[in-house]
Formats: C-alpha cells, sequence, structure tokens
C-alpha cells in the first residue's frame, strides 16, 4: 500500500525556494555556457604534431625546422593537369597565379612553377604563414584556380589542403552534430514518456550540463591547461548530451515512482534523488576514472580527452543530481502529463509470478534455465569476436581521414600520377654537419629515396639538390644556385628527402622506418609530415597497450567497494570485456563491407575506455538493486527482481546513449565514424543481451557467493 502523508508537507525553504534558487542558478550558467559555444573553435587545434610527446623524434625535427627554413610556414601544392600534355598558356596561367599567390594569402611565398617529366602536370608549392588560417587560405588560392585556362584539372592539395578539409568537416560539430544529436534523443524520450513536457525538460538538463563543461573547457583551454580539437569537441559533445540523459532517466524512473507514495512533489523528488545518489555517482565516478587514465597517454590527442570529457561527465552528474530534481520539484505531476501518476495509485506490477512485463519474462527465463542461457550467449558473443581477425587498427592515411569529397585528395592522386609521391611534403633529416657525407650516403642508400637536397634559407626554392655524397650537384653549381650554401645551424644541416610513395601512405611510413635504421647510427634525426604520422601512430598503439590494463583494474577496484564484494566485479568486468570484444569483432566486419577497412590505432583505445566505462553504469544500474532486493530476498529471487525493475530504464538508457553516438556519422570524419559504430553497436550489445540474460544468468548460477566476501555471501540476509 502507498505511504500516505496528508499532514506532513515539506517546509516552504524544501518545497519551493531552495528548487527555486537551482534553477534559476543553472539557467545562468546555461546562459553563460551557451555564449561559450563560440569560442571553442578559437582555442582548438588540428595540428597532429602537436600532440606528439616531447621525447618522438619528430617533435625533436619538428622543433628545429622552422629555423632552417626561416619559417614554420604550412605548405599547400597547387596542381596542374592536362590529359595529352599541357600547354604554353598552361603553364603561364599558372605563373601569373602564382605571381599573385602573395596578394590573395597575405605573407605567402610560392616556388617556381616544377613541371613534370612526362609534360602532363606541373605544380607549384605555396608557403602560407603559421598564423594564417589554412582554410581560408586554401580558399582564396582554389578561387585562383578558377580563372585557369578550361579543360585542365588543378587543385589544392599538401598537408595546407588536408588540414583545410579537416577544419571543414569540423565545422558542422557545434551545429548539425548538435542538431541531430537532440532531434535523435528528444524522439526517443517522447516514444519513451509519451509526455510532450518531461523530454523537453531532460532535455533542457542534458543541454545544461554541456553548456557548463563548454564554459569551463573553454577557460581552461585559454589557460593553456587543457587541448581541445575537432575530434575531442564532437566526443565531448555526444558524451555529455547522452550521460545526462541516462542519469536522468534513471532519476525521473524513481522520481515517478515516489510521486505515487508522496503528495508533495518536493519530498517525492527528495526521496528519489536519495534512491539514485549512490548509483548515479558511482556511474559517473567509473566514467571519470576511466577517462583519466587516458591522461597517461604519451600521445598528446589521447590525453587531452580525459580531463575535457572528465569534465563533461561531472556536468552531467551535476544538472541529474540538482537541476532536474529542482525542475521536477517545482513541475510536478505535470511534467508527465497526459499520464501522470497518482499519489496512492498503486504501482506497475513488474515482479512476482503474475508480472507480464518483457523483462519480468527474461527473468523467468533465466531462472528457468541459467547455464543453458549463460552459455548460448556466450558462444553468441565469442562468435562475434572472431572478426577481430579482420581489424587492420594500425594506421590510415591522412587522405582518408575525411570522407567523401576531398579536393586535397583528388589532387593527392594527380600528384602520384605525376610525380614523386612525397613531392611538396618531404621528409627531413636533421644531421651533423661533420657527418654531411656519410648521413647522404646512408639516405641515397635507401629504397624508397626518389631526391635528396639540403635545406637553405639563401636557395630560391629553399633547398640546393645534392648527390649521394652530400656535395651539390653539377646543375645546383650555376644559375640560381650559384655560390648558394646550406644553412647551418648549431654545427647541424638539415636534408629535405623527396620519397617515392605518398607521403601518407603506409608505405612511406616504412621508408621512414628504415632511413632511421639507415641514419641513426651517425646521430641523425628524421621528421616531416610521415614522421609525425609514424610517431602518433607507434605512440598510439604504445597507450593502447598501457592504458587498458589500468583502466581494467582502476574499474574493478570502484567496482569492488560498491558492492562490497570481490567476485561480482571480476564478473562483470568479463562480461563487458566480452561484450566490447564482440562489438570491436563485429565492427571489424561492417568496416570491410563500406570500404573502411583500416583503422586509426586510436579507434580500440577510445572504443574500449566508453563501452567498458560506459558498460559499467549498465552494471551498477543493475547490480545495486539487485545487491538492495537480495538483502531481503536472497541472490535469485534478488536477481530477478533487480532485472524487472531496472530493465526498462537501462534499455532506454543503452538505445539513448547508442543513438547518441550514432549522431556522430553526419561528421565526415573516419575516426568517428568507426567510433560511432563500434560504440553503438557495443552499447546496444550491453544493454540489451549482456545486461538482460548474460549477467542476471551468472549471478542466479553463482547464488550468494557472487558478494563474497560480505556477510551476503553467507545468506546472511538482514531484512529476510
Amino acid at each position: 500500500m502507498a505511504t500516505r502523508e496528508p499532514f506532513l508537507r515539506p517546509p516552504l525553504l524544501l518545497r519551493t525556494l531552495l528548487p527555486a534558487l537551482l534553477v534559476v542558478l543553472w539557467i545562468a550558467v546555461f546562459g553563460a555556457g551557451g555564449a561559450s559555444f563560440g569560442r571553442i573553435g578559437d582555442v582548438a587545434t588540428e595540428d597532429r604534431a602537436s600532440f606528439l610527446p616531447a621525447s618522438a623524434e619528430s617533435t625533436a625535427v619538428q622543433n628545429r625546422i622552422a629555423e632552417f627554413t626561416g619559417s614554420d610556414a604550412v605548405p599547400a601544392i597547387l596542381v596542374i593537369e592536362r590529359d595529352g600534355g599541357l600547354e604554353d598558356a598552361d603553364l603561364t596561367a599558372l605563373e601569373d597565379l602564382v605571381a599573385d599567390a602573395g596578394d590573395a594569402v597575405p605573407g605567402a611565398t610560392a616556388s617556381p612553377v616544377i613541371p613534370a617529366e612526362d609534360g602532363e602536370a606541373a605544380q607549384v608549392v605555396v608557403s602560407i604563414p603559421s598564423g594564417e588560417d589554412a582554410g581560408g587560405a586554401v580558399e582564396a588560392l582554389e578561387a585562383g584556380l578558377e580563372d585557369l585556362p578550361p579543360g585542365l584539372g588543378a587543385w589544392v592539395s599538401g598537408p595546407a589542403g588536408f588540414t583545410a578539409d579537416l577544419q571543414a568537416a569540423f565545422a558542422g560539430i557545434d551545429g548539425i552534430l548538435l542538431v541531430v544529436a537532440l532531434a535523435v534523443v528528444l524522439l526517443i524520450l517522447v516514444i519513451v514518456y509519451r509526455s510532450p513536457l518531461l523530454p523537453l525538460l531532460v532535455l533542457l538538463s542534458s543541454m545544461t550540463a554541456l553548456c557548463a563543461a563548454i564554459l569551463l573547457n573553454v577557460s581552461l583551454a585559454e589557460a593553456g591547461l587543457v587541448t581541445i580539437n575537432g575530434q575531442v569537441q564532437g566526443i565531448l559533445f555526444i558524451l555529455v548530451i547522452g550521460a545526462a540523459t541516462d542519469y536522468s532517466l534513471l532519476f525521473v524512473t524513481r522520481f515517478r515512482e515516489e510521486l505515487r507514495d508522496h503528495a508533495s512533489a518536493a519530498r517525492a523528488s527528495w526521496r528519489a534523488l536519495r534512491g539514485v545518489l549512490e548509483p548515479i555517482l558511482a556511474s559517473g565516478g567509473t566514467v571519470i576514472v576511466g577517462l583519466l587514465c587516458l591522461l597517461l597517454s604519451d600521445l598528446g590527442s589521447n590525453a587531452a580527452l580525459g580531463p575535457v570529457a572528465a569534465i563533461g561527465i561531472l556536468c552531467a552528474m551535476l544538472t541529474s543530481l540538482t537541476f532536474l530534481p529542482a525542475l521536477l520539484a517545482l513541475v510536478g505531476r505535470a511534467a508527465f502529463w497526459p499520464r501522470a501518476p497518482r499519489h496512492g495509485s498503486p504501482h506497475s506490477q513488474l515482479i512476482g509470478a503474475d508480472a507480464r512485463g518483457p523483462f519480468a519474462r527474461a527473468g523467468r527465463l533465466v531462472a528457468s534455465a541459467p547455464r543453458r542461457v549463460a552459455g548460448t550467449v556466450v558462444a553468441l558473443l565469442v562468435l562475434g569476436c572472431g572478426g577481430l581477425v579482420l581489424l587492420q587498427a594500425d594506421g590510415v592515411p591522412q587522405s582518408e581521414f575525411v570522407l567523401g569529397a576531398s579536393q586535397a585528395r583528388d589532387g593527392q592522386q594527380a600528384l602520384d600520377r605525376h610525380f614523386a609521391g612525397g613531392s611538396g611534403s618531404p621528409t627531413y633529416v636533421l644531421a651533423p654537419a661533420d657527418r654531411r657525407a656519410e648521413v647522404a650516403r646512408s639516405i641515397a642508400a635507401t629504397d624508397g629515396v626518389d631526391a635528396l637536397a639540403l635545406v637553405s634559407q639563401d636557395s630560391p626554392s629553399g633547398s640546393i639538390p645534392v648527390g649521394a655524397d652530400g656535395e651539390t650537384t653539377p646543375e645546383a653549381t650555376a644559375g640560381p644556385f650559384a655560390g648558394v650554401e646550406p644553412t647551418e645551424i648549431g654545427g647541424e644541416l638539415l636534408f629535405s628527402v623527396t620519397l617515392d610513395a605518398p607521403s601518407d601512405s603506409l608505405e612511406a611510413e616504412r621508408v621512414v622506418t628504415a632511413l632511421r635504421d639507415a641514419v641513426g647510427p651517425e646521430g641523425a634525426q628524421v621528421g616531416g609530415s610521415t614522421a609525425v604520422d609514424l610517431d602518433t601512430n607507434e605512440t598510439s598503439a604504445h597507450d593502447r597497450a598501457l592504458i587498458i590494463p589500468i583502466v581494467l583494474v582502476a574499474i574493478t577496484f570502484m567496482l569492488a567497494l560498491l558492492l562490497r564484494s570481490l567476485i561480482a566485479p571480476v564478473v562483470l568486468l568479463l562480461t563487458t570485456v566480452l561484450s566490447f570484444g564482440t562489438a570491436l569483432g563485429v565492427s571489424a566486419i561492417v568496416f570491410h563491407l563500406i570500404g573502411q577497412e583500416r583503422s586509426d590505432p586510436s579507434v580500440p583505445l577510445y572504443s574500449f575506455v566508453f563501452l567498458v566505462a560506459l558498460g559499467i553504469d549498465y552494471n551498477i544500474f543493475l547490480m545495486t538493486r539487485v545487491r538492495e532486493e537480495s538483502l531481503g530476498h536472497g541472490t535469485r529471487e534478488g536477481t530477478l527482481r533487480g532485472l524487472s525493475l531496472t530493465g526498462g530504464v537501462i534499455t532506454s538508457a543503452g538505445v539513448v546513449l547508442a543513438a547518441t553516438f550514432a549522431a556522430l556519422l553526419v561528421i565526415p570524419i573516419q575516426f568517428l565514424l568507426q567510433l560511432a559504430i563500434i560504440v553503438a553497436l557495443g552499447v546496444l550489445m550491453d544493454a540489451l543481451v549482456v545486461r538482460t540474460f548474460l549477467v542476471p544468468a551468472l549471478a542466479t548460477m553463482i547464488g550468494d557467493r557472487i558478494w563474497w566476501p560480505s556477510r551476503l555471501s553467507r545468506g546472511s540476509h538482514p531484512w529476510g
């Protein structure tokens, strides 16, 4: 029977004033955070080299390149192509365009026109000052290409071109991504609650959490305490909205129960808050610990995500435990209109032999044959893990980062057809000046090297061609190169090496590895864009091997504290890891089917952190209720009751989170596409299969022993 309290009204402070004050404070945060959305792009960076650890060889070289070249400019490569051969008018038009490059892009300088040996193409390297916006500079150069003679293929490629592609792809993060994510979540909430007002209140709470997270992270980024890029920004948006909505679902479910027992909405909100405080704090704390483990990463882009996302989860917890309860305390039963729960009405019959809900039926199935259910689910999950043999997480060429049309990628393909693949994006070798000849011979003897030069600030092209002995070639002793000497700084020279393979290819990375083996004994170091990609991939793989075990240990420890058990955390973590392996294996099959076979090494790491940390959320939602019910009914009955009582909210939360991550598909970045597929698939599998069938089956099989070493493991039920 419901508890009736006709004479016990909460004091005015609890009933109205405190909730109103909390609402006003959070609305102020919402306004301030909303204004910060426009500033997040100003503090974001897309420079891959800036995320490398200081110990990386490419970082050491990168820090010295500007000293030798006299500039830290970013190269953009203009390339033109005509089948059957370029005409004189084509070359003249390109030369005129180059002459005006400084007007189109302030401070830009350009190399002479470099024709291909086959006569069908030509290229020009335009150096864009580092302070100049790469996207705007590339747009200006593309506009100039429109004035070239008809029938020409013309593109802007090179590092500046690919950076512009990334900027354009991430431009929709604070627009279309947010709109799609919110629209999907709103639709799901309307279906779940069948109410026009409650979904809006939940979304308001989630958006307030996001605004608070943006406000804090932008302020920290401006102070130089955190680093944000487009990838981190997109994940932050999705993670905060998804987590805040999940926590809100848990609170709303408990609030609706309490409204049947209490006439006062304020008292019902307070009682609901007490009921969800532990699982939400434990869930959010677990995710935060998992994310902060990324700070152990040597790769800056991985380490950058940890604190930024952890702040987002903290904001999601705070709004779910303060703002939403305050809103519902003020709005009361009207939030559930037209299906508002009445005071004194019976609770839904979710438990017992006569219960008809889908999760009650799932519980009866589990109870009737727990070993068979567990064996079947494990077999299916292991089968899905077989797809891991197709996973190729060893790096992706820069030209494949952006999905869809890409002028930079088309231009790179034209360069590959007519020039050495590394033309325009050289590999740099920083060498002792007194080992010039030895280093030059080692470079020239390396397979995959097309041309060799020494950087010179006095040269009109920025470098001097040299032979295998490190001396200037005969053609470099006359004309514009006459009397030009290589730049020497601190007893070191900088070699510019053109590779046969495209600079962003895996083949070019293998050549860089061979170069390091060849010149390392001479005290030389290898850098450049290809070396940056290589070091990024290797560092990411190292981080993956380091961080995954640490995350497992940290989450197991937190679960042990929460559940007062050593057996339950291990069982729960094993099911989550198995679910992750299945999601990754099935996703690898999907990647092959859609033509995205290769993956960035960070994809499995990010997927693991999100799936394990967020999957543990559902474990916590389920097992905290199971433990509560087991205290009075024993583990077997407590498991079935816990499943029946939490199945609906866990399923709703899983669908919301999966749909939220799926919204990342609207951003044409391969990394985010693959992450969205893995996490969405894994979350659905975790919520619908693992948490509904496998965990209850294992808990039923193990019985009271799952709570060892607590008193509950010895059949001691204080309330029984």
